[in-house]
């Protein structure tokens, strides 16, 4: 890509971006993501309205009765950006791939977290770690990583979910909010690192769908090849046979991520991408009621 076409790709994110950020973080953004960005301040006596579970039994021992901690919400959470970049997201049956789609995403959370004084950080990666920027808030910050996300040359095709999620286990060492944008492709494989995971950190998957992949466009019989692994695979132009698969793999992500207890939002490649967030937003704030 182009230098002048990459600042213009850029340029016209931001602007696009910018009106929708406000929509976002008018309340919901913060709302839902309050509470896990928070530290130990003191302990207080014990008061029938406490919860148990906060009782310090060191602490109320030596005192001769009960004494609870008390917490303090952090000023800035850290949001970590999981961004996939292998072969399958180079499709796009609309015009705009499913990597185009998740720098629009990515663009709108970075935005979104810094405009509420928070660090975002972000991981590319296909079957390795192909990049990693550490958490830093400010809009230059997000603007480098939307220029990574549009312009960035993997060296792999494949992908490790599984991987990844490891790494950003070992990566944060604080509580924070991960975003998994990804096709999210053989789920099983990642499973039980979502599950470790989500047990450290707040983990929202975001599932990118091509329109083809829940409507199967074509009738003919044709040869397609696997980005990722080269293999040949003939379609015999069964439609009913094909959408059946695909409804298959989109119950599979949804099994895995309930279990694991991971907040899942479908986005389609080439539709409005602020519908899907703020209805996830909406969702999870009548959730914490």
């Amino acid at each position: 890509m182009q230098a002048a076409e990459l600042a213009n790709q850029i340029r016209l994110l931001e602007i696009r971006t910018d009106h929708l950020v406000e929509e976002i973080t008018g309340g919901a953004y913060r709302s839902v993501f309050k509470g896990h960005g928070i530290e130990f301040d003191e302990v207080r006596e014990y008061t029938p309205d406490d919860d148990v579970r906060l009782i310090d039994w060191n602490v109320s021992a030596r005192m001769g009765s009960a004494y609870v901690k008390k917490f303090v919400e952090e000023r800035e959470l850290t949001v970590m950006l999981l961004v996939d970049l292998s072969a399958s997201g180079a499709f796009g049956s609309t015009g705009k791939s499913k990597r185009q789609t998740a720098a629009e995403l990515a663009a709108l959370l970075a935005f979104s977290a810094g405009k509420n004084g928070d660090k975002v950080g972000l991981l590319l990666f296909t079957d390795r770690v192909e990049l990693y920027l550490p958490p830093r808030s400010g809009r230059t910050h997000a603007l480098r990583m939307i220029r990574e996300m549009l312009a960035f040359e993997p060296s792999g095709i494949k992908t490790d979910i599984a991987g990844a999620l490891k790494e950003t286990a070992q990566l944060m060492k604080k509580r924070g909010v991960v975003f998994l944008l990804s096709d999210l492709l053989e789920p099983e494989k990642f499973s039980r690192e979502l599950r470790l995971l989500k047990a450290r950190q707040d983990v929202v998957a975001i599932n990118l769908n091509d329109p083809a992949e829940l409507e199967f466009p074509l009738k003919n019989a044709v040869t397609f090849i696997d980005s990722e692994s080269g293999e040949i695979v003939e379609y015999s132009g069964n439609r009913q046979k094909v959408s059946a698969a695909f409804k298959e793999i989109r119950e599979e992500k949804t099994a895995v991520c309930r279990r694991a207890g991971v907040d899942l939002i479908d986005v389609q490649c080439g539709k409005d991408v602020l519908k899907p967030l703020i209805g996830f937003f909406a969702e999870r704030k009548k959730r914490m009621r």
